[in-house]
């Protein structure tokens, strides 16, 4: 499943949104399986969550069922059972991969998201400072800066998780405030570069430094073309290997949801 997490749920931890969408299940009747031993758990798993404070829209889950469902159905009863800003966008039905007269699993879905494009919004910072430091960012070979992980404190190189950085120009026309933002598309490592790690990275750089916290919005995540710099849908694979007929094809093609995030923007914090 691909969801959002958008408006005020950007500052829901991800403790928060498992627990919310164990509820939501329940309500919405979905037959969902549990693990064995003396404490059974509903088999959700989460993939890359984004971390408390950041918008996004493009989310991963993974719910074992006991029986087939209809992916249409699981995603109009999930979403209505789930608090506004929590919108379940995508499901598709995860099934073997045939090749030839074998069937193989179908690989990781954690394996899929090489990378994620995020959308940074800097108040009060002017378009034409965003723009030197990001010239200075891409033309650095190594930008090095610490953090705190649960290992301990680390150093290591923001500038080579970037594939790509510039300024949305065109969405900062039509910002409700003076502002600069940026998009990037960083690579998941480990260990994982945050757009924070990034933001560090343009003060050490060129002293680029927003006066007030930035909006953050993961658009994308996914599997990352080497050639374009662009990111593809992760579920693609599961949709040419998922081919429903009759009633449930006609529901799969009223579901069908777009994959980019420019369709709804996560910026904005409801009163």
């Amino acid at each position: 499943m691909r969801y959002a997490k958008r408006g005020r749920l950007r500052f829901t931890s991800h403790r928060d949104i498992s627990r919310a969408v164990e509820r939501a299940v329940r309500r919405a009747g979905i037959p969902v399986a549990f693990s064995a031993g003396f404490t059974p758990h509903p088999k959700i798993s989460y993939a890359g969550a984004a971390a408390t404070g950041v918008a996004s829209e493009a989310e991963y889950l993974e719910i074992g069922l006991t029986e087939p469902r209809d992916p249409a159905r699981v995603r109009a009863d999930l979403d209505a059972a789930l608090p506004d800003g929590l919108d379940i966008v995508d499901v598709v039905t995860v099934r073997p991969v045939r090749t030839g007269e074998a069937q193989a699993k179908p690989g990781a879905l954690a394996d899929r998201l090489e990378a994620s494009e995020w959308r940074i919004r800097l108040d009060g910072v002017a378009s034409d400072d965003a723009a030197s430091a990001v010239a200075a960012f891409l033309a650095a070979a190594e930008i090095e800066v610490e953090r705190l992980t649960k290992k301990g404190r680390r150093r290591f190189d923001v500038r080579a998780a970037v594939s790509a950085l510039e300024l949305d120009r065109r969405a900062e026309e039509t910002a409700d405030a003076p502002c600069a933002i940026l998009r990037m598309v960083v690579r998941h490592t480990t260990p994982a570069v945050r757009p924070d790690d990034i933001l560090t990275g343009l003060r050490q750089v060129a002293d680029l430094a927003p006066p007030s916290p930035p909006l953050v919005t993961r658009l994308a995540q996914g599997p990352l073309d080497a050639d374009t710099g662009g990111l593809a849908d992760p579920l693609d694979s599961d949709r040419e290997n998922d081919q429903p007929s009759g009633d449930d094809a006609e529901a799969a093609q009223g579901s069908a949801l777009p994959i980019s995030g420019e369709a709804v923007s996560a910026d904005a914090v409801s009163a």
